[in-house]
């Protein structure tokens, strides 16, 4: 199997935290999304759509992280997406569509990606403070019921006592925000999740290139929660 990815691509990352952290083999193939590799063919003969992560097995291909997560755990028969147990699987796919539609698209493409990436910042100043202060307002809202209704105070995972897909579909999502300065202080038991899925071995080699890059970016101003 081929994983075609980036290591600062939000929705790499959680594929690849899961692959290294289940040890399920796959080679790894950088698409350089910085000169545009994506935008180009032969990739966009593998997902027209022109993001990563795509998945190659064999000539079947896959792209979208979420079903790609669902794929390679059916495959390797991993517990994080237990075989027979169709209510704990509902439950994941249910939370991650929560994360994928909800969330994300007011997280990643409302509230980090425009501060960061120039291709996602509005056209005006007056445009780019709207779209910030709408997102801000809206991921206040979605944080605050992962924290105190999915989360709570004694849940360590997103479904169950077990780490499922939907953590490391999750964590990959939630910690774009460190790009603009996202601490997560204000919501104690999503911090206590992400600290908590941070120690796990997969972590320091999946998000070390991510963690230089949040790093270069402290002490710039950003709008944040």
């Amino acid at each position: 199997m081929k994983l075609h990815c980036h290591p600062l691509s939000t929705t790499s990352r959680c594929v690849l935290f899961f692959v290294h952290d289940a040890g399920i083999k796959v080679d790894e193939v950088t698409v350089d999304l910085f000169s545009g590799e994506h935008v180009k063919e032969p990739f966009t003969s593998l997902n027209p759509s022109k993001m990563v992560p795509v998945l190659d097995d064999d000539g079947f291909i896959l792209t979208e992280s979420s079903a790609i997560l669902k794929y390679l755990a059916e495959k390797a028969g991993s517990p994080a997406y237990p075989a027979g147990d169709i209510k704990t699987r509902a439950k994941i796919n249910e939370l991650m569509d929560w994360i994928n539609v909800n969330f994300y698209r007011d997280f990643g493409y409302g509230l980090v990606y425009p501060q960061v990436f120039p291709g996602h910042k509005r056209p005006s100043d007056e445009l780019q403070k709207g779209t910030l202060d709408w997102a801000k307002e809206r991921c206040q809202g979605w944080l605050g019921i992962l924290d105190q209704k999915l989360l709570g105070p004694k849940r360590n995972h997103l479904v169950g006592d077990k780490i499922t897909i939907a953590d490391y579909f999750g964590l990959g999502i939630l910690t774009s925000g460190e790009l603009v300065g996202c601490d997560f202080a204000s919501y104690p038991n999503v911090k206590r999740w992400l600290d908590g899925m941070k120690q796990r071995p997969g972590y320091a080699k999946v998000f070390g290139p991510f963690n230089e890059l949040t790093a270069s970016l402290r002490g710039k101003e950003f709008a944040a929660v």
